[in-house]
C-alpha cells in the first residue's frame, strides 16, 4: 500500500468510527467519503473529500493539492458518473456532473473563501481545478 493509500485509510476508518466527523488538519471540515469504481481497473475506490454544500447538491473539487495533474478519481467519474457517498452516517446514490464556465467559478470563490487552501492549490498549478456537482438520484 503507498502512503497515500494508508493515509486516505486512515482518514476512511476515523470517519466511519466517528459519524463523518474526523480531526487533525480536516477538524470541522465538511467531508464524505466517494465511492467511484476504477476508470480503468473497475475496481471499487473510496477517496475521503473535503465538500462545499450547495442547496441539494455536494460540490467537490478536484484539486489533488495543486499538482499539475487531476486525481484519478476524477477520471473515475468521467467513466463512471453515478457513485455512493458516505455522508455522516448516510449512504446515498448520486450523479456526478462536471460544473464549467462562470457556475464553476463562482463555485470554486466561495470554496476559497471557506476552504483558503483551495486559492493557494489554484496558485501552484496552471491546469484550472475542476468543481464536480454531485445530486443525489435516490
Amino acid at each position: 500500500m503507498t502512503d497515500t493509500e494508508n493515509w486516505n485509510t486512515s482518514i476512511i476508518d476515523e470517519f466511519r468510527a466517528n459519524d463523518g466527523k474526523v480531526g487533525g488538519m480536516f477538524e470541522g471540515a465538511t467531508m464524505l467519503l466517494l465511492k467511484s469504481t476504477g476508470a480503468r481497473t473497475g475496481a471499487a475506490r473510496t477517496n475521503p473529500l473535503i465538500y462545499l454544500a450547495d442547496g441539494d447538491r455536494f460540490l467537490i473539487f478536484a484539486s489533488k493539492a495543486g499538482a499539475d495533474s487531476n486525481p484519478d478519481w476524477y477520471y473515475n467519474l468521467l467513466a463512471h458518473p453515478t457513485v455512493e457517498i458516505e455522508l455522516g452516517t448516510d449512504t446515498m446514490t448520486v450523479e456526478a456532473t462536471i460544473l464549467d464556465g462562470p457556475e464553476r467559478d463562482e463555485l470554486f470563490r466561495r470554496q476559497a473563501e471557506v476552504r483558503p487552501q483551495f486559492g493557494e492549490y489554484q496558485k501552484k498549478t496552471t491546469r484550472r481545478i475542476p468543481v464536480i456537482a454531485l445530486e443525489r438520484t435516490s
